[in-house]
């Protein structure tokens, strides 16, 4: 983790970190002047929705105006898909120069004016927070999956966010991840006049128990669990296999319900009420059975 020359956590007094909370979902310092980049996105947007729209417009006859009142569901619906591939296209190709301005690095910085590093995670903040309010009350599933792997987030399309808020960078996501509803993971919050940016990573079979906030440096480690309503601490790993509860997030027994890999498959009949097991040989070379 990369620190400011001019900052030493280690020297921060108490009163640094309280009262004046916010998170990377809430900026309540953020300038007005960033919401300027919302007039191009939205300008390019709307002229190739409205050339779509001109495109198809039919001849002034009574007929092609019928044609026109029979089809109009569609042309709306073409026309808000293009409007919000759009808004997610010209916000990628933003970000890249924003990027290439400045890039997004890990540490602790300054949560004021004149911090470039804060500004500018103020500005990539901004443009993600548009595209994944779009994407969320997108009808098609797995389209924020596609817009959070388009974005830079290490994640595949075996894991689910429940209505949930994921930050867009420096989080990795393992196979099956579920993040549950109203849930936050955070790679990045300021906590009073300091900006917090490191990495989250939640391995294999991780779960987010819902309303719970996962903090910056969390890292969860293979199928380990949160409870609901449970709070992590800054740079904190839950250890493979262990249910936590509680705020901030402690242990609390064995996750035994989650196995990554049985020999044993069991069958239900619930009408009959039996149980069927069925034991399979696992697909491993013999001399590396005994590591599993």
């Amino acid at each position: 983790m990369e620190y400011k020359e001019n900052i030493d956590p280690e020297e921060n007094i108490e009163e640094d970190y309280i009262i004046d909370f916010i998170t990377s979902s809430a900026i309540s310092r953020m300038n007005l002047k960033f919401l300027i980049v919302y007039i191009p996105i939205f300008w390019f947007s709307g002229i190739l929705t409205l050339g779509y729209w001109w495109t198809y417009q039919p001849d002034y006859t009574l007929f092609h105006y019928a044609i026109l009142f029979f089809y109009i569901p569609l042309h709306i619906i073409a026309m808000f898909t293009i409007f919000t591939l759009s808004c997610v296209m010209f916000s990628k190709l933003i970000l890249i120069v924003i990027n290439l301005i400045h890039k997004p690095k890990q540490g602790i910085f300054y949560a004021e004016k004149g911090d470039h590093d804060f500004e500018f995670w103020c500005l990539r903040i901004e443009i993600k927070k548009l595209v994944m309010w779009l994407m969320n009350n997108w009808p098609l599933p797995y389209i924020d999956i596609l817009v959070f792997r388009w974005f830079g987030t290490e994640i595949d399309f075996s894991s689910h966010l429940q209505d949930s808020w994921c930050d867009l960078e420096f989080v990795k996501f393992g196979r099956r991840v579920m993040v549950g509803q109203g849930a936050v993971v955070m790679s990045s919050m300021v906590i009073g006049k300091y900006l917090i940016i490191k990495e989250v990573i939640l391995d294999d079979y991780a779960i987010v128990g819902g309303m719970s906030a996962v903090a910056p440096g969390t890292i969860f480690g293979k199928e380990s669990m949160t409870g609901a309503f449970v709070v992590t601490a800054f740079d904190q790993i839950l250890d493979p296999g262990w249910i936590y509860i509680g705020i901030p997030a402690r242990k609390f027994k064995h996750n035994i319900d989650t196995v990554e890999k049985r020999a044993v498959i069991t069958k239900k009949n619930i009408d009959e009420e039996e149980i069927t097991e069925v034991k399979h040989e696992i697909n491993i070379d013999e001399d590396k059975k005994s590591l599993i």
